[in-house]
């Protein structure tokens, strides 16, 4: 996986356990980490970066420091053109944990993934 950093403070954010918002490809390729006070939301990282913060919906997206991974678990109506909802948002939970993890251990952050309460109502019991 290809990580980019958003500007250098994220090695000064790293270094004080400082949060920071990250948006990972779905396929698991490239990564782009942001501080959090910096860009305060995913799209704006995005935006930042260049890129559409309309695109906002293909990436997995967290929150993370030393104490944990929040991740704001947002399965897109079209994610891998699975039609079936259930089917949909299995795939994208069982896809996001595998990528995201992956992500964290690479950043060497070995730490919990937390959906927060907000969004576990999107996941399908």
């Amino acid at each position: 996986m290809k990580i980019n950093y958003q500007s250098q403070n994220v090695d000064e954010a790293i270094k004080n356990n400082e949060p920071l918002l990250a948006v990972i490809s779905f396929d698991g390729s490239a990564a782009w980490i942001g501080h959090i006070d910096d860009n305060l939301e995913h799209h704006i990282l995005l935006t930042k970066l260049g890129l559409p913060p309309t695109d906002i919906d293909k990436y997995f997206r967290i929150v993370f420091d030393r104490d944990g991974a929040d991740w704001t678990f947002a399965c897109p109506n079209n994610y891998m053109n699975i039609t079936d909802k259930t089917k949909r948002t299995t795939m994208f939970y069982k896809n996001g944990f595998t990528v995201i993890s992956k992500f964290l251990s690479q950043m060497d952050y070995i730490v919990g993934i937390n959906i927060p309460k907000r969004y576990r109502r999107h996941i399908i019991n």
